[in-house]
């Protein structure tokens, strides 16, 4: 059965017309696309009191229906949120284009020249819960690397998504871009549908709950990009500057509970425990957190038990596990048992421990002497990110521009046949690189 049997005529022809739009700007140039992103600025910064209204909106109704804690802070859209994802939009047109770069280029023999060159994947299917900010990011990212883009966000968001995607249309409508490279599903039942079209949609990326992506990666054949959990972790060697290491601990837990890169997880040195764990403690108690600790912790701070559940859980709330560990080599154990291959990083002085913990330490972004919540494409300096990927294969990480292009081999000759290149009297290939 094909998709366009399963999908409806409806969803049929808005993927078909967004394949074609997307076909039109897989060959327009940067300035064309740059001129783009900047209407699509401006058109967001004249929209942003109907698109807080229509968030306003969304966050009553999610409210009445009992959303969860972490699924709000997502959803919710102030002023200051907004703007910095309209500011990721003119950081976008900022960057290089991906699209055109020469990776290869290679004289076969005389005449007989063989490119490797950068392309748009075609279509990209964006499947959402809340964050109606990751429309603005994901569009401007899509339009930049010269894919279509069909969004879908969760139901709690829809009238945010609805009012982001007309203000990106209205400023489409002034270039040269069809409007229709990007396109918004709003029902439940288009998602199943999305997720079939394989004929269309060229890969998925979905951003939500551990579940939730679980569930897209189970009910597709088109690739997945994305991470099904966040389950991050700061470990406090022995030779960790312990002032450093509490505010770090802080950051990383409170800045954002709701983020993937936040911290669920705290491991210290045995070493340090008795003095370093009454400082971090308080300091995460003064800011609400819920500490729950292995035997060893609680022999130093009277906190709830882990449960073995812990070191798996996603809390995405203020609740941290914490453990005691006898050396790094326990830690970066448990970290590759029960980590997600998120974001991990390590407080040390010792160069060694370091760069021990980088080399070993099996995830996507590791990191030294610093919080785990600069995992972010935008804080990386992408513009904007369409995900966080915790595969090994690429892309890997916060996925933006380089992770929407792919790259096709042109080979330009003048008659050159494959049969003069074997047998007796075969001609030798040159395999020149040229500039």
């Amino acid at each position: 059965m094909t998709a366009s049997q399963i999908a409806s005529p409806s969803l049929v022809a808005i993927a078909q017309t967004t394949c074609q739009a997307a076909q039109q700007l897989a060959v327009l140039p940067t300035e064309t696309k740059n001129q783009a992103l900047e209407a699509i600025t401006q058109a967001l910064e004249s929209a942003t009191d109907q698109i807080l209204a229509a968030n306003m909106a969304d966050c009553a109704a999610a409210i009445a229906t009992g959303i969860p804690k972490a699924l709000y802070k997502r959803l919710e859209l102030d002023e200051d949120k907004l703007r910095s994802a309209i500011t990721g939009v003119r950081d976008v047109a900022q960057l290089s284009d991906p699209v055109g770069v020469v990776q290869i280029h290679r004289q076969l023999d005389d005449g007989l020249i063989l490119k490797r060159i950068t392309c748009p994947l075609g279509v990209l299917g964006i499947i959402f819960e809340a964050r109606p900010d990751a429309a603005i990011q994901i569009s401007s990212l899509a339009i930049k690397s010269g894919n279509g883009v069909i969004l879908k966000g969760g139901a709690e968001a829809v009238r945010s998504c609805e009012a982001i995607v007309q203000a990106i249309h209205q400023g489409l409508a002034q270039t040269a871009i069809k409007p229709a490279v990007t396109q918004l599903l709003t029902t439940r039942e288009q998602t199943l549908e999305l997720l079939q079209m394989e004929q269309f949609v060229d890969l998925i990326i979905p951003r939500g709950s551990n579940s939730f992506v679980r569930f897209v990666q189970e009910n597709t054949r088109i690739p997945v990009l994305g991470h099904a959990e966040g389950i991050c972790h700061l470990y406090v060697d022995k030779a960790a500057d312990l002032e450093q290491a509490v505010a770090i601990a802080v950051d990383a837990k409170t800045q954002y509970p709701a983020a993937c890169n936040a911290i669920e997880t705290l491991l210290v040195h045995q070493a340090i425990a008795s003095d370093f764990l009454p400082r971090v403690a308080a300091a995460l108690q003064a800011r609400d957190v819920e500490l729950r600790g292995d035997e060893l912790t609680r022999e130093i701070l009277d906190i709830l038990e882990a449960k073995a559940v812990d070191w798996v859980t996603e809390y995405s709330d203020l609740i941290l596990s914490i453990k005691v560990v006898d050396s790094l080599e326990a830690a970066i154990e448990h970290i590759n048992t029960y980590g997600s291959g998120h974001t991990d990083a390590i407080v040390t002085e010792d160069s060694t421990a370091a760069a021990t913990f980088l080399a070993q330490v099996n995830a996507a972004g590791v990191y030294h002497n610093c919080s785990t919540r600069f995992s972010d494409g935008f804080r990386y300096g992408f513009g904007a990110e369409v995900g966080i990927s915790t595969q090994k294969l690429s892309p890997r990480g916060p996925v933006g521009l380089e992770g929407l292009v792919t790259y096709k081999y042109q080979l330009f000759g003048t008659g050159h046949v494959a049969a003069t290149y074997t047998g007796a009297n075969a001609r030798s290939f040159a395999h020149k690189d040229l500039e």
